[in-house]
């Protein structure tokens, strides 16, 4: 029985509740006993108040028993990524600066999971202020890949990841600043949605890069991202960069939306660099689509080879900008020996971050800095709107594009310890992030070391009904999505 409830999708679970089959107590209760038993292997929890969980699940078995259910999250424990403020919960980023620090606010999309019903579990690892592309830059401890304890989850929403992979939360939410939710979740072998910027709310997210941060849900399927976009997507007056669209029915767009569609194979994506089994899975992909009736055509994204270079000026400026609130001073990790205020600013700050977070500071006010703010962050913005309309004027000719979601399987830990190494793992996402637009990964198959493969789906500016259809359609024609790791 347990094991059918953790690693049971929300939608089947919902039902099960609304049925009687299951309280939210019992399954709230497997999903902890699970944790327990796989946490101290897989390391994807930072905290957890198992107390309080069971407590928002007694409240939901109560309201579901007065006949006062609050929709189809009611009862389902959901886990947040560690930069999402949750009301007197730990919220740490990850890192040293924040240690002891604890939300006296919830962000808006814990909010709307509350209002939903949601019981909400625990608060899961990441690189450290969300930069990085493995967990290995936690300041807490590294989070393990559940398909093989001695390889990543990705990053930097690996524990968000593989809490959902190792069934320690039957749903996550990430976030992604380039590649965040979707990188991991093709590592870990789950379902990763990156929504357009500006659907989902970024109130009470702990700022990386404000221009490029978006919260999105970690699911084992596509209907299960579906029904989380519901919850947590719609306009919000407390951010300034939150949009006024129309949200739609998702799920029912699972069926409504049928397809054939018409969808791009952009080649700067499959070049060089691309691991042999990742390129063969996602060729079956291709041919999978085509099979069902789809019009594959082959795209171009000429400003592709410049996303790299554009994403680390930008990312790190907007970095060095959010961070420089981090002194020891207003808030945040104060060093006890300081002789001055210039050596406690120097001091906390050299002891609340680590080397990536540093690196990226440093690199942010550099290109920020007088003299080459033009040569540097200027220019970087520019190429940034030509990387937009690459993208616009291929979906003149497709809905969507099919590209693979990272260019190999999981790798070992260490084996990417040179910082260009691991940013060129994110070579494949983080053009989304720069124009702004959606995309899912979803698992696409395995590599002959039993790793998952992910492909990514990038759709049209707020048209994520279309994108999950796309993506629903293939993964009900496979069963990788079904797939558990032994652990």
């Amino acid at each position: 029985m347990a094991a059918e409830l953790f690693y049971a999708s929300v939608a089947e679970l919902s039902r099960r509740l609304a049925e009687g089959g299951v309280s939210s107590v019992e399954l709230t209760r497997a999903v902890i006993e699970r944790t327990g038993t796989v946490d101290p292997t897989v390391r994807a929890f930072n905290s957890g108040d198992e107390a309080d969980a069971l407590r928002q699940a007694e409240a939901s078995d109560q309201r579901r028993a007065a006949g006062k259910t609050m929709g189809v999250l009611d009862g389902i424990p959901i886990g947040l990524k560690d930069v999402i403020a949750v009301k007197d919960q730990p919220l740490t980023a990850s890192s040293r600066m924040l240690a002891g620090f604890v939300s006296p606010y919830d962000a808006t999309v814990t909010n709307r999971l509350k209002s939903a019903g949601a019981v909400l579990w625990g608060r899961l690892n990441l690189d450290e202020f969300a930069m990085g592309s493995s967990t290995e830059n936690s300041a807490m401890h590294p989070t393990c890949n559940p398909w093989d304890t001695g390889c990543v989850p990705g990053g930097s929403s690996g524990g968000s990841a593989a809490a959902v992979a190792a069934g320690e939360v039957i749903a996550a939410l990430g976030s992604d600043t380039g590649g965040s939710i979707r990188q991991p979740a093709a590592f870990c072998g789950v379902v990763g949605l990156k929504p357009t910027y500006g659907l989902v709310s970024r109130f009470g997210l702990v700022a990386f890069a404000s221009s490029l941060d978006q919260i999105g849900p970690m699911t084992r399927t596509v209907e299960d991202a579906a029904l989380l976009l519901q919850v947590i997507a719609g306009h919000d007056e407390r951010d300034s960069t939150s949009f006024r669209a129309e949200i739609p029915d998702y799920r029912a767009a699972l069926q409504t939306k049928q397809g054939p569609w018409k969808i791009g194979i952009p080649r700067e994506y499959f070049g060089d660099g691309l691991d042999p089994e990742v390129a063969a899975a996602v060729d079956k992909a291709v041919a999978f689509y085509r099979g069902q009736g789809c019009e594959i055509r082959e795209v171009s994204l000429p400003h592709t080879r410049y996303c790299l270079d554009a994403y680390y000026v930008i990312a790190t400026a907007e970095a060095s900008s959010n961070l420089a609130r981090y002194d020891g001073i207003r808030y945040g990790h104060r060093a006890k020996e300081a002789t001055d205020v210039v050596d406690l600013y120097c001091q906390s700050r050299a002891e609340g971050f680590g080397d990536e977070v540093k690196r990226r500071i440093i690199l942010g006010t550099y290109v920020l800095s007088s003299g080459y703010y033009d040569a540097y962050y200027l220019r970087a913005q520019k190429v940034r709107t030509l990387i937009r309309q690459d993208f616009l004027k291929a979906y003149e000719e497709v809905d969507v594009l099919l590209t693979p979601t990272t260019p190999t399987p999981a790798f070992k830990f260490g084996a990417k310890a040179d910082p260009l190494a691991l940013y060129l793992c994110d070579i494949y996402t983080i053009g989304v992030n720069l124009a702004g637009l959606p995309a899912v990964s979803l698992p696409c198959g395995f590599s002959g070391a039993g790793l998952p493969i992910g492909l990514q789906l990038i759709g049209r500016p707020f048209q994520e009904a279309n994108l999950l259809a796309v993506a629903h359609a293939f993964e009900q024609a496979h069963d990788w999505h079904r797939r558990r790791p032994q652990l």
